[in-house]
């Protein structure tokens, strides 16, 4: 049963990975923050799931890559609700080439599975919701992941949502508030790491 739950945590947490993948690619550069959450605010099942929301982003190739290689593209169809940190593919192209190559062999799975679920929250958190999170923690909120591990969230001077993992390692929201009918995504420029 621990191992169903696991594979079910797993997919969910990938589902939502992917929906990150429809992140415009143009759109990188705008912070995240409360008028963002406004301007992106659309009605959740009219993107789809997370699923065909990956399938529209090239930008996000890297990503799809890591779910299909952890073997996790055939749980994808997950209810949710999710929110998903995706990084997009400038993200994955600051991981040493070796590692990245390491982690989409068989022998990385495990590794990969961790990673991906690292940056998977269970619910919707939108950008407010994040940011009234990160408000009422006196400037950070802990968010604890599908993994098991946390990301520290805080707003940057910038307006950005930013996130520190678990070995100090920063990343930046650069698009939040993608929608998806399972949950929503927010696009990331780093890979956080557990």
């Amino acid at each position: 049963m621990k191992t169903a739950r696991t594979a079910t945590f797993a997919g969910v947490s990938i589902a939502a990975l992917l929906a990150l993948t429809a992140c415009n690619s143009a759109e990188e550069a705008a912070p995240a923050d409360a008028s963002a959450t406004e301007a992106a605010a659309t009605t959740p099942d009219a993107a789809g799931t997370v699923v065909a929301v990956a399938q529209g982003n090239p930008d996000f190739s890297t990503l799809v890559s890591a779910v299909v290689a952890a073997d996790l593209a055939g749980t994808l169809g997950g209810t949710g609700p999710f929110t998903v940190f995706a990084p997009t593919n400038a993200a994955f192209a600051k991981l040493p080439a070796a590692t990245l190559s390491t982690l989409l062999t068989p022998a990385g799975k495990a590794d990969l599975t961790r990673i991906l679920t690292y940056h998977v929250v269970a619910g919707r958190v939108d950008a407010a919701a994040l940011t009234q999170q990160i408000q009422a923690g006196g400037g950070s909120a802990a968010l604890t992941t599908v993994q098991g591990g946390t990301l520290t969230a805080r707003v940057g001077t910038d307006g950005a949502v930013t996130l520190t993992d678990s070995k100090g390692g920063v990343s930046r929201v650069v698009q939040a508030d993608v929608p998806a009918s399972n949950g929503v995504i927010h696009a990331i420029d780093t890979v956080v790491m557990p």
